[in-house]
C-alpha cells in the first residue's frame, strides 16, 4: 500500500511539473511575442519619427520643445474636458440612433405626400405659375410695378367693391344678357320705333339708370379732383 501511495504521489507531482513547465513555456512564448512586438513598434516609431523630421525639414517647420511640452501639459490638464466631449458625442450618437426610426418615418411620409401632390397636379400648377411670373416680368417694367405698388390700395378697394354680392349679380346678369344676344339677327329700328320703345316703362327705367349713373360718376370725379 505504501508503494502504491508513493507512486500515486509521484504521478501527481509529475503532472504538476508538466503543468508548470507548460505554463513556463507559454510565458516564455508570450515574452518573446511581447519582445518582438516592442521591437516592431520601436522600428515603426523610429521610422515615423524620422519621416516626421524629414517632412518638417522639407516644409521648413521648426518645433519648439518647450511649446510641445506646454501643449502636452494642456492636453493632460483637459483630459476631463475631452472625456466630457466624448460623452457628448456618445449621447448625440445614441440620440441619432433613437431618432433614426422617426426620421425614416418622416421621410417616408414626406415622400408619399409629395407623390400625392404630384398626382393631384400641384407641381404642374406651380410650374405654370412660374410661366405666369415670367410673362409678367417680360411684359411689365419696373416703373409699372412701382405704379402698381403706389395704387395697390385703390386696386384692392375696387376689387373689394366688385366682389360684393349685388355687384356680382349685376355683372352676371349683364353677361347672361350679352351672351343671349344673337348678333347675326339684330333687328333694325326706325326712328318711329325707337321713339315708341323709349316710351316703354323698361326703357324709361334704363334711361333713368344711365343718367343717374353718369351724374354720380361726374360727381365722384369732381370730388376726386377737389381732394387732389
Amino acid at each position: 500500500m505504501n508503494e502504491v501511495n508513493v507512486q500515486t504521489r509521484l504521478d501527481e507531482v509529475n503532472q504538476k511539473l508538466d503543468l508548470l513547465l507548460h505554463y513556463v513555456d507559454q510565458q516564455r512564448l508570450r515574452s518573446e511575442m511581447m519582445e518582438d512586438l516592442v521591437s516592431d513598434i520601436s522600428i515603426i516609431g523610429k521610422d515615423i519619427y524620422h519621416s516626421a523630421v524629414v517632412e518638417l525639414e522639407n516644409h521648413q517647420i521648426e518645433i519648439d520643445p518647450e511649446q510641445v511640452r506646454l501643449l502636452i501639459l494642456k492636453l493632460l490638464g483637459n483630459i476631463n474636458n475631452f472625456s466630457k466631449l466624448l460623452g457628448m458625442f456618445e449621447s448625440v450618437s445614441d440620440l441619432m440612433k433613437d431618432l433614426q426610426p422617426i426620421v425614416n418615418e418622416v421621410l417616408i411620409d414626406t415622400t408619399h405626400k409629395f407623390h400625392e401632390l404630384e398626382q393631384k397636379g400641384y407641381f404642374e400648377f406651380l410650374r405654370e405659375m412660374g410661366n405666369i411670373a415670367d410673362n409678367i416680368v417680360t411684359h411689365f417694367t419696373v416703373d409699372d410695378v412701382r405704379l402698381l405698388a403706389d395704387n395697390i390700395v385703390n386696386i384692392l378697394e375696387t376689387v373689394k367693391n366688385l366682389t360684393q354680392p349685388e355687384m356680382l349679380r349685376t355683372m352676371n346678369n349683364a353677361v347672361t344678357v350679352f351672351q343671349g344676344i344673337d348678333f347675326e339677327d339684330i333687328p333694325e329700328y326706325s326712328m318711329f320705333q325707337v321713339m315708341r320703345e323709349l316710351r316703354k316703362p323698361q326703357m324709361k327705367k334704363g334711361m333713368g339708370f344711365m343718367i343717374t349713373f353718369l351724374k354720380n360718376m361726374a360727381a365722384a370725379g369732381a370730388n376726386n379732383q377737389t381732394k387732389n
